[in-house]
């Protein structure tokens, strides 16, 4: 694939027999390897924004710096437009909802849970989420949003 044969330059003297000796040649051929390289890149760059949660919801838009990551995946709890509450990308009912995420928090190490609530959906409706994850046994709730909305302060604009 990579390898090639360089033959001896110039003569000894001797007869030679046969096709002559020859030695490996000591270049390698990175050619192919760059190949491949270049489409599992093209691969990953496709695929990485597919693996988002995949509930839609129209979040609402912050100033809010990113809470930093862990290295367990998150959890994450969406609550859309229609009163839909979803844990991932199960839909749950709302009276099962504190049962569900007891069991949930009793399998993981963190505490911490991602609440992503419609821009649509009444307030009182994302509090009464919020009281059910944290009796659910998740005290750390992370609400998520879009950036670029507004700074509320004088030089943000």
């Amino acid at each position: 694939m990579g390898a090639g044969v360089v033959q001896k330059s110039g003569d000894t003297g001797r007869r030679r027999r046969g096709r002559g000796r020859s030695r490996p040649m000591a270049e390698i051929n990175v050619t192919p390897f760059v190949d491949v390289m270049l489409v599992l890149l093209i691969i990953f760059m496709v695929a990485a924004p597919l693996m988002t949660v995949g509930v839609p919801v129209q979040l609402p838009e912050t100033a809010a710096n990113a809470l930093p990551g862990e290295e367990e995946e998150p959890l994450t709890v969406t609550l859309t437009a229609e009163g839909v509450v979803m844990i991932q990308t199960t839909e749950v009912q709302r009276g099962e909802l504190v049962n569900r995420l007891r069991a949930i928090a009793t399998e993981r190490d963190s505490t911490r849970v991602f609440l992503r609530a419609d821009g649509a959906v009444p307030y009182s409706d994302v509090m009464q989420v919020m009281g059910a994850l944290n009796r659910g046994g998740f005290a750390n709730i992370g609400l998520v949003t879009d950036t670029g909305g507004p700074t509320l302060d004088e030089q943000g604009g």
